[in-house]
């Protein structure tokens, strides 16, 4: 097999399997506090911004509806958000964290220290993800 059809020398491969083993390596931190990885990443973004519309908030984690609609579900019977069709435009729905929802962000703050804890992840993250943050706008600007 040529060296270029090789799954060792794909990028794609690289990138997926290292957000699989990103992914993994939050399990374990998030257990406690009830959240899966997916579920942190969109607490992440209520957590700076709440009352963010659904449209916003799958347009920050790069998530269509179909994916987005269950996990907002889930947060919400879990008593973490509350969404709300918007009074100037019905066709938009805000979401609102709960007292709950908010309570949980300083639990969910030791998560990325525990992480660069238990991973030994140094500054060569923080190089790593700003070459990742310019490969995504790379990609998505084609």
């Amino acid at each position: 097999m040529s060296a270029p059809l090789r799954l060792e020398t794909q990028l794609c491969f690289a990138l997926y399997a290292a957000s699989r083993a990103m992914a993994q390596a939050y399990q374990p931190l998030l257990a406690p506090l009830g959240l899966t990885y997916p579920q942190y990443l969109a607490m992440l973004v209520l957590w700076e911004a709440d009352g963010i519309s659904v449209k916003r908030l799958g347009e920050r984690l790069q998530l269509d509806s179909g994916t987005l609609t269950p996990l907002l579900k889930r947060l919400e019977a879990a008593g973490l958000l509350q969404r709300q069709r918007c009074n100037s435009d019905e066709r938009s729905v805000l979401l609102y964290l709960t007292a709950s929802g908010l309570a949980l962000q300083q639990a969910a703050e030791q998560v990325p220290a525990r992480l660069q804890q238990s991973r030994r992840c140094s500054t060569n993250c923080a190089d790593l993800q700003q070459q990742l943050q310019r490969l995504i706008r790379l990609l998505q600007d084609t």
